[in-house]
């Protein structure tokens, strides 16, 4: 029994989208992967429809059973924060329009589950997703690999629940746990 996760990297101008499936034993396989961008010269409503259609269509043909969509945090520039947020809010909406739960993951947390360090650079996660997936070429651009880490990190969380193989976690995925947790106490 596979458990489908559609990951999502949020941005206006790149939106990452993947789709992964998640066997009880971990192993991930590819389903699907991409990424949609928007012209920074249309305006703000005309670009947040491109997001949505897209994402509205991945979610009709990929029928995932959850959406793993990265977390907006703080950055200096405020516009690139706005345009993200801006961004996974209209994920967010068409996921819950279909009734599909959303999780959210930082991007540190992303980084701990698949590479076992949450200051890994992006060429790292590119690396690990490309192993874990069995990719013969790296995913293409950085928006897509992100894409598909947050999804994998999102079947990987699961750790005991039913359908995954008990007591199987990973180093990486015991330090993305004991990120989490610190996270917490703050």
């Amino acid at each position: 029994m596979t458990y489908r996760v559609m990951g999502v990297d949020p941005g206006l101008t790149r939106c990452g989208l993947a789709v992964v499936d998640i066997e009880p034993n971990r192993r991930s396989t590819l389903v699907a992967v991409g990424v949609v961008g928007t012209d920074p010269g249309r305006s703000l409503d005309e670009r947040l429809l491109v997001i949505s259609e897209a994402v509205d269509s991945w979610l009709d043909l990929h029928s995932p059973e959850v959406l793993a969509v990265e977390r907006v945090f703080s950055q200096l520039n405020v516009s690139t924060v706005m345009g993200t947020a801006q961004a996974s809010g209209v994920v967010i909406v068409s996921a819950a329009r279909r009734g599909i739960p959303v999780a959210l993951h930082t991007p540190t947390e992303v980084k701990a589950a698949v590479t076992g360090n949450g200051q890994a650079d992006k060429t790292a996660v590119t690396k690990m997703v490309t192993k874990i997936l069995r990719l013969e070429t790296p995913p293409r651009p950085a928006d897509a690999a992100d894409a598909l880490a947050l999804a994998i990190t999102h079947a990987w969380r699961r750790g005991a629940q039913p359908g995954v193989t008990p007591g199987l976690v990973t180093p990486a995925q015991r330090i993305w746990a004991e990120a989490e947790a610190r996270a917490r106490r703050r």
